[in-house]
């Protein structure tokens, strides 16, 4: 079981990296169209776009997390 549970976890972090931005840097937003109705801008889900920015970062408020 343990043996399973490591090759999940490679498979699974294969692709993976990690990534820290700093203060002032420029960042895309990916958001799901399908959720997501204020920023929006075409009527066709599928043909939405999914990367809304250029935003500049402001301040790192948790370890993944952001303030935009």
């Amino acid at each position: 079981m343990v043996n399973a549970q490591m090759r999940m976890k490679a498979q699974a972090n294969h692709n993976r990296r990690d990534v820290e931005y700093k203060v002032g840097e420029f960042v895309y937003v990916k958001l799901k169209p399908y959720r997501q109705h204020s920023m929006r801008l075409i009527q066709n889900q599928k043909l939405s776009m999914r990367y809304f920015g250029l935003f500049a970062i402001v301040t790192h408020t948790g370890p993944v997390a952001y303030k935009l």
